[in-house]
């Protein structure tokens, strides 16, 4: 026997003993054990490297995150509170929203601990400049702290004018924190961050890698996008930092995003989720309570709101519940934008049965790809509602990065989570649940706003497209699970 065959056996061993520990050891979905035997059976050698970086459960034997100070905020005693009220149905009810929806806010309360708040005052964005003109307006005003936390930090024009204004304000005596995703912002290096350190601030990574632009850990990354200032004014949605964001990358051209600016409580619960992150990646400077991260409201804001966030180290898919009670309550109408649309089969099933029942479907994704893979396998699946009588539009005026959902002008979701099995399951997001029919009209507004620059995907246009489409829709549908 020659060592090429001796070599070709070890392949095949090692991929036999691997499918083993996709199949009884890791207990993976079905649907992403087959996609991954297919990866393994169809490319042995490049398919086990493929395993080690994408394919590896999240280990969830140990709380990741733990902040024993968050009781003295009084959020258990809310809790109970909320959840005790809402199952003797005598909540107190800003609106009527509330009222139709006590079965979603119940389900957010004992499923993530999301608090309802209902003195918030929320200005949306949908524009890049409008969205960092006003955040660098605020923390200009900053004066006790800045928390910001983004998946993607460029190393760019936009990102060296938000450095120079932190380093300002903690030469100011700010307290400055920076925390961003290793993967997602691997272009950085430490000596990006030099001068914000020098003059006081702090700056973590999210799971970071022992290699320099080499992170071995491709899943399970921080997707949130938050900022906090002074405890009294918070950001989430969908805007990372970088040129692109403010339209200035020739290969996406405008960038259209939806991103939330609150104020009210709601902020105490941005902030939580900020310290639990921060305190999960710092080994060496955990936040600890203090009274001015969570300062008296002084807002006279009226929107009920949760904030809901959801990742790998739990097993209830949070956000994804969270959409799927809202498909399911849709009456008359369900607007959804999404970059990537790849359901599992669960929001398939919702959306199916939401379009059989006569409620109006629309779903808006973009023209263009930003992942190849991801963007075939959108139209697989769009492809699919199309055939039922959802209404699918193409939007062409740049690249759309909003994770919107409006359910009957009535409530909205937005923030960091696209409708696809790596949001749901594979990485840390955060969204904004809001019961106010004046911010869903505005959100729906939005939308409706994008149809005059969108193009209609017709049931003709989809069957009549060509045999390579089908194939890499074909080939993206099946790795799907796993993309």
């Amino acid at each position: 026997m020659d060592i090429y065959s001796i070599f070709i056996g070890l392949i095949y061993l090692l991929n036999m003993i691997l499918a083993i520990v996709v199949i009884f050891l890791e207990r993976k979905d079905a649907a992403s054990t087959w996609a991954w035997l297919l990866v393994l059976f169809f490319i042995p050698l490049l398919g086990f490297a493929i395993y080690l970086l994408f394919g590896q459960n999240f280990s969830k034997k140990k709380k990741m995150f733990q902040w024993e100070d968050r009781k003295k905020i009084g959020i258990d005693e809310m809790l109970k509170m909320q959840i005790s009220a809402l199952h003797n149905r005598s909540l107190p009810a800003e609106n009527e929203q509330v009222q139709n929806h006590y079965d979603l806010i119940h389900m957010q309360l004992v499923n993530n601990d999301a608090v309802l708040t209902q003195d918030n005052a929320i200005q949306m964005y949908t524009d890049g400049k409008d969205k960092f003109d006003a955040l660098f307006k605020d923390i200009e005003g900053a004066t006790d702290h800045i928390h910001l936390q983004y998946y993607i930090l460029r190393r760019d024009a936009l990102s060296k004018r938000l450095i120079t204004l932190l380093n300002k304000k903690a030469r100011e005596g700010v307290k400055v924190r920076i925390l961003y995703d290793d993967l997602g912002s691997r272009s950085l290096t430490k000596r990006f961050f030099k001068s914000l350190r020098e003059a006081g601030g702090e700056v973590e990574a999210f799971f970071p890698s022992k290699f320099h632009f080499i992170n071995l850990r491709l899943n399970y990354r921080n997707h949130r996008k938050l900022v906090i200032i002074d405890g009294k004014i918070g950001y989430v949605g969908g805007f990372n930092v970088g040129d692109e964001y403010l339209g200035l990358n020739k290969k996406f051209g405008y960038w259209r995003d939806t991103h939330l600016r609150i104020e009210g409580s709601a902020v105490y619960a941005i902030q939580t989720r900020f310290i639990l992150d921060w305190n999960q990646a710092s080994h060496r400077h955990d936040i600890h309570y203090l009274p001015e991260y969570y300062p008296p409201i002084t807002t006279k804001g009226r929107i009920p709101m949760q904030i809901v966030a959801s990742g790998p180290d739990n097993e209830l898919e949070q956000i994804k519940l969270g959409y799927i009670k809202m498909i399911m309550s849709a009456k008359e109408t369900i607007l959804i934008q999404t970059p990537y649309f790849i359901p599992d089969a669960s929001v398939v099933d919702a959306l199916r049965i939401a379009v059989l029942s006569g409620v109006n479907v629309k779903i808006m994704i973009p023209n263009k790809p930003d992942h190849m893979f991801v963007y075939w396998a959108t139209y697989s699946y769009i492809g699919e509602l199309l055939k039922l009588g959802a209404k699918v539009l193409i939007y062409d005026n740049g690249f759309i990065h909003a994770k919107t959902i409006v359910i009957d002008d009535e409530i909205a979701s937005v923030g960091t989570a696209n409708i696809d099995v790596r949001s749901f399951r594979l990485n840390f997001e955060v969204n904004a649940f809001i019961y106010d029919r004046k911010i869903a009209e505005e959100v729906a507004a939005s939308f409706y706003n994008d149809v005059r620059v969108s193009r209609n995907l017709t049931l003709d246009d989809y069957n009549n497209r060509s045999f390579y489409i089908k194939f890499k829709e074909s080939i993206s549908r099946l790795l799907s699970p796993i993309l």
